[in-house]
């Protein structure tokens, strides 16, 4: 007769009790992170448009990769790399206030740090900007 019960040698219980608690800890982060993303989404979506006098006086990129494993059908798991650029350009307002704001309409190759004229804001976005020409 085979001992299948807990005092089978070896980690089989204490296994058999934490990769099932793992596993739910992971599935609710992911969880978890979805939620909180669609709520910032939204939150920015719904927000009214400001247009404010401003300076840009940085910009940044910030890339993320991620790494997963998938399968080809065959039996046979083979490695994706995917990433993703995030632009972010920081505004000064007549206030000497300054904050970051992620660039959601590709304005980041078309201001330079220095320049001055009126943002359009949306949240923590950025959706338009309208140089202020000197003469």
């Amino acid at each position: 007769m085979i001992n299948t019960g807990p005092s089978m040698g070896g980690g089989f219980g204490i296994m058999f009790t934490i990769v099932p608690i793992l596993i739910v800890i992971v599935f609710v982060i992911v969880i978890i992170s979805i939620v909180t993303n669609g709520a910032r989404y939204f939150k920015n979506a719904r927000s009214p448009r400001q247009s404010e006098f401003a300076r840009v006086v940085a910009k940044r990129m910030e890339v993320r990769n991620h790494k997963s494993h998938h399968s080809n059908g065959n039996g046979g798991v083979h490695p994706v790399n995917s990433s993703r650029t995030y632009y972010y350009i920081t505004l000064e307002f007549d206030n000497s206030e300054r904050k970051e704001y992620l660039d959601v309409k590709n304005l980041f190759g078309l201001v330079i740090e220095g320049d001055e004229g009126y943002a359009a804001i949306q949240g923590d976005w950025i959706v338009a900007f309208e140089r202020e020409i000197i003469r």
